[in-house]
């Protein structure tokens, strides 16, 4: 089946079996290994990804519903050569250990600033339940998205255009 759709920016076109997930498809076919698979039952977070602005699971998402679609892996989250606020906070608060479950930590807590609404620690500790780590014990995470909060509450909604446009 050919699935025609928009990922980090610039739209693609890809033949994939009907049974083949996203996930699948932003690995082998389009070479984005920022998506993470592991425990493929939609319970651990690392594949997750933006579509139409929102988190989902790449694992649980047939790739044939990507069709028109925008989709938004790690890689296309900043500028190129540039880290986004999320990225810059994660390497800050050293919130990143072995590094496989970031990507999608980095997505979530990337969609999180885009919401307008200020969060408390507590909530951003649910808006994070979702992605599971056997590294940090989630301080350093937590700390790493509450000051990226702040900084796009002390810079405002430009943060917003940047993290959604790339």
């Amino acid at each position: 089946m050919t699935v025609e759709f928009e990922v980090n920016g610039r739209m693609v076109t890809v033949d994939t079996p009907e049974h083949w997930l996203l996930a699948d498809v932003l690995r082998n076919q389009l070479d984005l290994t920022g998506v993470h698979l592991a425990c493929e039952y939609g319970v651990c977070g690392a594949c997750t990804v933006l579509m139409d602005g929102e988190p989902v699971r790449s694992c649980l998402t047939l790739a044939v519903q990507a069709a028109g679609r925008q989709i938004t892996t790690v890689e296309g989250l900043a500028p190129e050569g540039q880290l986004n606020p999320v990225q810059q906070a994660f390497i800050n608060h050293h919130a990143l250990q072995c590094g496989f479950c970031t990507p999608g930590f980095v997505v979530t807590a990337s969609y999180l600033l885009t919401q307008q609404q200020e969060l408390t620690r507590e909530q951003i500790r649910e808006a994070l339940s979702g992605n599971l780590c056997r590294c940090t014990g989630y301080q350093q995470i937590v700390d790493a998205v509450e000051d990226a909060l702040r900084q796009k509450q002390t810079v405002g909604t430009t943060l917003d255009k940047t993290i959604v446009d790339n």
